[in-house]
């Protein structure tokens, strides 16, 4: 019988099966199963920092572009974000937790035979047409009331979105799933996708993520505890410090295929790398958080700080900013100083390199 993994060899298996060589923008997401995505550009939106780590030559924007030709919806898993339309289906029809009222069931009703008739609409299109007028938002604001119809009916899979116009989406009908899938089948389909993108993962975030699996499923919000269960049945696992760590049963951890580099990586917040900040702290011993919703007077490390990530360790973090042409990046450690590794310096050399030809070119400045 193999002997356990180390939690050293836990985290060198969590950064390199994350980190895979780079392949096709399809066939990551394919792999991936799931790419959070995140309004903020700073300097990048959180989906393609995530991908250009993972796709050959990606650059700023190329989701967005290739959206329309890919097997891919924009949907609700774990989060929102990009998913395999084989992952989208394991999750429809959607019933959301909250009921629609005959007034709002009747006005969507009204919404969708619009959009079969446009084709492909923006919502300024069903705003005019229908002119519902504004309500208050959930940060207390006001929002535009034919959006978050649309966002209502995206949610509840009655339509889809087909493209995006200035990072604005665009919403095309969707057609009614052709059959629904067995609740415990699906379910444990999901509870897979999810433990393969973000393995190896603490018993306390197993939980949470199956928890969440009624984001993208709340019809069978009843069930996430049983995948919880079925789930840790069918896992590997081991127990480190009085912590259980479970990931995928055919998956060997102290594989000398799980080797790191010598590379520097700036991760995106929500890279599966560092999305669980539970990991992260037992994997690197400091505490990362995303600071962009948090009063600037109270932030510690920016307003988009990356975590940065080199070798197997996230050292630190930086801030970066993409300013006529030019790539401002501002680097900080957890350590209070950088590494005096001759090879560091050269590698963050790189890695600013390859940021800026993501961003499109140009030269870096930086400073930490």
């Amino acid at each position: 019988m193999a002997r356990p993994p180390t939690l050293d060899e836990l985290r060198r298996y969590a950064v390199a099966r994350s980190l895979f060589a780079p392949t096709t923008l399809a066939r990551a997401i394919d792999r991936l199963g799931f790419v959070q995505a995140d309004p903020i550009r700073a300097p990048a939106r959180a989906q393609d920092l995530t991908l250009r780590h993972r796709v050959r030559d990606y650059r700023a924007g190329d989701l967005e572009r290739r959206y329309a030709q890919l097997d891919i919806e924009e949907d609700y898993f774990v989060n929102y974000g990009f998913v395999p339309r084989r992952v989208q289906a394991l999750m429809h029809p959607r019933q959301a937790r909250t009921p629609w009222p005959t007034s709002r069931r009747a006005q969507a009703q009204a919404v969708l035979e619009f959009v079969r008739a446009q084709g492909v609409v923006h919502p300024r299109e069903v705003d005019a047409q229908f002119a519902h007028g504004k309500v208050k938002n959930w940060f207390g604001g006001n929002s535009n009331a034919t959006t978050q119809l649309l966002d209502g009916m995206h949610y509840r899979g009655l339509v889809r979105v087909a493209a995006r116009e200035g990072g604005v989406r665009l919403y095309a009908a969707r057609e009614a799933a052709a059959e629904t899938p067995d609740p415990e089948t699906a379910l444990d389909a999901l509870a897979d996708i999810g433990v393969a993108k973000y393995a190896p993962l603490p018993e306390r975030t197993l939980s949470d993520l199956m928890s969440r699996l009624r984001i993208g499923a709340p019809q069978w919000h009843a069930g996430c505890r049983g995948a919880f269960v079925r789930a840790k049945s069918r896992l590997a696992s081991t127990r480190i410090d009085g912590q259980n760590w479970y990931w995928p049963a055919h998956e060997k951890p102290a594989s000398r295929r799980y080797a790191t580099s010598d590379e520097v990586r700036l991760l995106a917040p929500f890279d599966p790398v560092v999305w669980d900040r539970r990991r992260f702290e037992a994997f690197w011993g400091w505490a990362y958080r995303f600071e962009a919703y948090t009063p600037a007077a109270k932030r510690t490390r920016g307003y988009y700080a990356l975590p940065l990530l080199w070798r197997d360790a996230v050292i630190g973090w930086g801030n970066l900013a993409w300013r006529d042409g030019k790539l401002d990046a501002e680097i900080g450690y957890a350590s209070g100083r950088a590494p005096r590794d001759a090879g560091y310096r050269q590698a963050l050399a790189v890695e600013l390199d390859r940021v800026a030809a993501f961003l499109g070119g140009g030269e870096t400045s930086a400073a930490g």
